[in-house]
Protein backbone atom coordinates (compact mmCIF):
# COMPACT_ATOMS: atom_id res chain seq x y z
CA UNK A 1 0.00 0.00 0.00
CA UNK A 2 2.90 2.09 1.08
CA UNK A 3 4.38 1.87 -2.55
CA UNK A 4 1.47 2.61 -4.15
CA UNK A 5 0.92 6.00 -2.54
CA UNK A 6 4.43 6.67 -3.00
CA UNK A 7 4.50 5.73 -6.98
CA UNK A 8 0.88 7.73 -6.84
CA UNK A 9 2.47 11.11 -5.43
CA UNK A 10 5.18 11.00 -7.53
CA UNK A 11 3.45 10.32 -10.65
CA UNK A 12 1.19 13.55 -9.63
CA UNK A 13 4.38 15.69 -8.86
CA UNK A 14 5.52 15.08 -12.30
CA UNK A 15 2.64 15.73 -13.98
CA UNK A 16 2.18 18.76 -12.20
CA UNK A 17 5.44 19.75 -13.03
CA UNK A 18 5.00 18.67 -17.33
CA UNK A 19 1.78 20.70 -16.95
CA UNK A 20 3.54 24.00 -14.95
CA UNK A 21 6.20 24.00 -17.06
CA UNK A 22 4.00 23.65 -20.90
CA UNK A 23 1.82 26.60 -19.19
CA UNK A 24 5.25 28.63 -18.81
CA UNK A 25 6.65 27.69 -22.16
CA UNK A 26 2.91 28.81 -23.95
CA UNK A 27 2.99 31.90 -21.67
CA UNK A 28 6.12 32.94 -22.89
CA UNK A 29 6.03 32.49 -26.78
CA UNK A 30 2.20 33.58 -27.07
CA UNK A 31 2.91 37.14 -27.51
CA UNK A 32 5.61 36.43 -30.30
CA UNK A 33 2.90 33.56 -31.88
CA UNK A 34 0.77 36.97 -31.72
CA UNK A 35 3.16 38.80 -33.19
CA UNK A 36 3.96 36.39 -36.07
CA UNK A 37 0.46 36.32 -37.09
CA UNK A 38 -0.12 39.63 -37.01
CA UNK A 39 2.86 40.27 -39.48
CA UNK A 40 1.52 37.09 -41.75
CA UNK A 41 -1.99 38.94 -42.19
CA UNK A 42 -0.91 42.27 -42.65
CA UNK A 43 1.88 40.55 -45.68
CA UNK A 44 -1.51 38.99 -46.77
CA UNK A 45 -3.34 42.36 -46.81
CA UNK A 46 -0.96 44.02 -48.98
CA UNK A 47 -0.29 41.31 -51.46
CA UNK A 48 -4.14 41.56 -52.21
CA UNK A 49 -4.28 45.01 -52.00
CA UNK A 50 -1.72 46.92 -53.24
CA UNK A 51 -1.04 50.53 -52.32
CA UNK A 52 -2.47 49.82 -49.13
CA UNK A 53 -1.15 52.01 -46.35
CA UNK A 54 -3.74 51.67 -43.39
CA UNK A 55 -7.11 50.32 -42.78
CA UNK A 56 -10.06 50.23 -40.41
CA UNK A 57 -11.79 47.31 -39.41
CA UNK A 58 -15.97 46.72 -40.91
CA UNK A 59 -18.34 45.14 -39.04
CA UNK A 60 -21.06 43.22 -40.93
CA UNK A 61 -24.74 43.17 -39.29
CA UNK A 62 -26.03 39.43 -39.01
CA UNK A 63 -28.32 39.29 -42.08
CA UNK A 64 -24.84 39.40 -44.11
CA UNK A 65 -24.20 35.71 -43.72
CA UNK A 66 -27.86 34.58 -44.92
CA UNK A 67 -27.26 37.25 -47.62
CA UNK A 68 -24.28 34.97 -48.65
CA UNK A 69 -25.89 31.84 -48.15
CA UNK A 70 -28.92 32.79 -49.94
CA UNK A 71 -26.90 34.28 -52.93
CA UNK A 72 -24.48 31.04 -53.37
CA UNK A 73 -27.87 28.70 -53.23
CA UNK A 74 -29.18 31.05 -56.05
CA UNK A 75 -26.26 30.99 -58.11
CA UNK A 76 -25.60 27.31 -58.01
CA UNK A 77 -29.38 26.67 -58.75
CA UNK A 78 -29.56 28.99 -61.41
CA UNK A 79 -26.39 27.76 -63.28
CA UNK A 80 -27.37 23.51 -62.55
CA UNK A 81 -23.91 23.89 -60.34
CA UNK A 82 -23.88 20.90 -58.20
CA UNK A 83 -20.79 21.51 -55.75
CA UNK A 84 -19.35 18.50 -54.58
CA UNK A 85 -19.25 19.55 -51.48
CA UNK A 86 -21.71 22.52 -50.20
CA UNK A 87 -21.33 25.83 -49.02
CA UNK A 88 -19.89 25.88 -45.64
CA UNK A 89 -17.59 28.66 -44.93
CA UNK A 90 -17.74 32.00 -42.53
CA UNK A 91 -16.57 35.79 -42.89
CA UNK A 92 -13.75 36.18 -40.17
CA UNK A 93 -12.62 39.76 -40.41
CA UNK A 94 -13.28 42.43 -42.91
CA UNK A 95 -11.29 46.20 -43.00
CA UNK A 96 -11.68 49.33 -44.85
CA UNK A 97 -8.28 50.02 -47.07
CA UNK A 98 -7.01 52.81 -47.85
CA UNK A 99 -4.01 54.67 -49.35
CA UNK A 100 -1.43 56.67 -48.32
CA UNK A 101 -3.91 60.16 -48.32
CA UNK A 102 -6.93 57.93 -46.79
CA UNK A 103 -8.66 57.17 -49.60
CA UNK A 104 -10.56 53.68 -49.80
CA UNK A 105 -8.62 51.27 -52.09
CA UNK A 106 -11.40 48.72 -51.22
CA UNK A 107 -12.30 45.99 -48.62
CA UNK A 108 -9.94 43.11 -47.37
CA UNK A 109 -12.21 39.85 -46.39
CA UNK A 110 -10.72 36.90 -44.20
CA UNK A 111 -12.32 33.95 -44.94
CA UNK A 112 -12.84 30.39 -43.45
CA UNK A 113 -13.47 27.33 -45.68
CA UNK A 114 -14.71 24.39 -43.47
CA UNK A 115 -14.63 22.56 -47.18
CA UNK A 116 -11.55 21.49 -47.69
CA UNK A 117 -9.46 18.23 -48.24
CA UNK A 118 -7.90 18.48 -44.71
CA UNK A 119 -10.89 20.35 -43.02
CA UNK A 120 -10.47 23.95 -43.39
CA UNK A 121 -8.26 26.70 -45.07
CA UNK A 122 -8.60 30.59 -44.63
CA UNK A 123 -7.64 33.16 -46.40
CA UNK A 124 -7.72 36.99 -47.40
CA UNK A 125 -9.39 38.46 -50.50
CA UNK A 126 -8.86 41.85 -51.69
CA UNK A 127 -11.82 43.25 -53.61
CA UNK A 128 -12.12 46.75 -54.91
CA UNK A 129 -14.58 49.35 -54.16
CA UNK A 130 -16.41 48.77 -57.51
CA UNK A 131 -16.21 45.10 -57.07
CA UNK A 132 -13.16 44.02 -59.20
CA UNK A 133 -10.87 41.03 -57.55
CA UNK A 134 -7.62 41.89 -56.78
CA UNK A 135 -6.37 38.87 -55.46
CA UNK A 136 -6.37 36.07 -52.47
CA UNK A 137 -3.74 34.51 -50.15
CA UNK A 138 -3.72 32.07 -47.63
CA UNK A 139 -3.55 32.74 -44.22
CA UNK A 140 -4.24 28.69 -43.23
CA UNK A 141 -3.48 26.10 -45.33
CA UNK A 142 -2.50 22.24 -45.16
CA UNK A 143 -3.83 20.75 -47.98
CA UNK A 144 -1.99 17.23 -49.37
CA UNK A 145 1.35 17.84 -50.64
CA UNK A 146 1.60 18.05 -54.97
CA UNK A 147 -2.07 17.83 -54.94
CA UNK A 148 -4.58 20.82 -52.95
CA UNK A 149 -1.24 22.70 -51.84
CA UNK A 150 -1.18 23.66 -55.62
CA UNK A 151 -4.44 25.86 -54.89
CA UNK A 152 -1.07 28.45 -53.30
CA UNK A 153 0.79 28.26 -56.20
CA UNK A 154 0.61 31.71 -58.51
CA UNK A 155 -0.63 29.63 -61.46
CA UNK A 156 -4.14 29.09 -59.90
CA UNK A 157 -4.44 32.37 -57.27
CA UNK A 158 -4.07 34.59 -60.72
CA UNK A 159 -7.24 33.47 -61.89
CA UNK A 160 -8.82 35.46 -59.59
CA UNK A 161 -6.85 38.66 -60.12
CA UNK A 162 -8.64 41.75 -61.52
CA UNK A 163 -11.91 39.59 -62.26
CA UNK A 164 -14.68 41.52 -62.11
CA UNK A 165 -17.46 39.18 -62.39
CA UNK A 166 -20.31 37.94 -59.71
CA UNK A 167 -19.20 34.88 -58.64
CA UNK A 168 -16.57 32.30 -59.80
CA UNK A 169 -17.13 28.57 -60.72
CA UNK A 170 -13.88 26.16 -61.14
CA UNK A 171 -14.05 24.22 -64.77
CA UNK A 172 -12.14 20.46 -64.62
CA UNK A 173 -12.42 20.58 -68.69
CA UNK A 174 -10.97 23.94 -69.29
CA UNK A 175 -12.13 27.64 -68.37
CA UNK A 176 -13.60 29.85 -71.24
CA UNK A 177 -15.75 32.37 -69.77
CA UNK A 178 -14.36 35.40 -67.34
CA UNK A 179 -15.76 33.67 -64.12
CA UNK A 180 -14.74 30.60 -64.78
CA UNK A 181 -10.74 28.85 -63.37
CA UNK A 182 -9.17 25.91 -63.96
CA UNK A 183 -9.62 23.24 -61.07
CA UNK A 184 -6.50 22.16 -60.05
CA UNK A 185 -6.20 18.55 -60.98
CA UNK A 186 -7.10 15.42 -58.75
CA UNK A 187 -7.82 18.17 -56.54
CA UNK A 188 -11.79 19.55 -56.76
CA UNK A 189 -12.26 19.42 -53.31
CA UNK A 190 -10.01 22.11 -52.71
CA UNK A 191 -10.74 24.06 -55.47
CA UNK A 192 -14.72 23.74 -54.61
CA UNK A 193 -13.53 25.48 -50.90
CA UNK A 194 -11.50 28.10 -52.43
CA UNK A 195 -13.86 29.28 -55.16
CA UNK A 196 -16.95 29.29 -52.20
CA UNK A 197 -14.15 31.37 -50.56
CA UNK A 198 -13.62 33.82 -52.45
CA UNK A 199 -17.41 33.95 -53.71
CA UNK A 200 -18.23 34.43 -50.25
CA UNK A 201 -15.78 37.70 -50.00
CA UNK A 202 -18.00 39.08 -53.36
CA UNK A 203 -21.07 39.30 -51.80
CA UNK A 204 -19.82 39.83 -48.69
CA UNK A 205 -18.63 43.03 -50.14
CA UNK A 206 -22.00 43.55 -52.23
CA UNK A 207 -23.55 43.56 -49.07
CA UNK A 208 -21.43 45.84 -46.92
CA UNK A 209 -21.78 48.41 -50.21
CA UNK A 210 -25.55 48.59 -50.33
CA UNK A 211 -26.20 46.03 -52.98
CA UNK A 212 -27.64 43.25 -50.67
CA UNK A 213 -29.57 45.61 -48.29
Amino acid sequence: MKTIIKNTVILFVITLVAGLGLGFVYNVTSKARAEQEEKTKLSAYQSVMPGMKEFENVKPDSACTEFIQNKIKEDESANNISPIKSFNATVDEVVLAKDKDGKDLGYIVTVTDNEAYDGSLQMTVGIKTDGTVLGISFLSLSETPGLGMKVDEDSFKSQFQNKKVDFFVYEKNGASADNEINAVSSATITTNAVTHGVNAAIYCVEYITGGGR
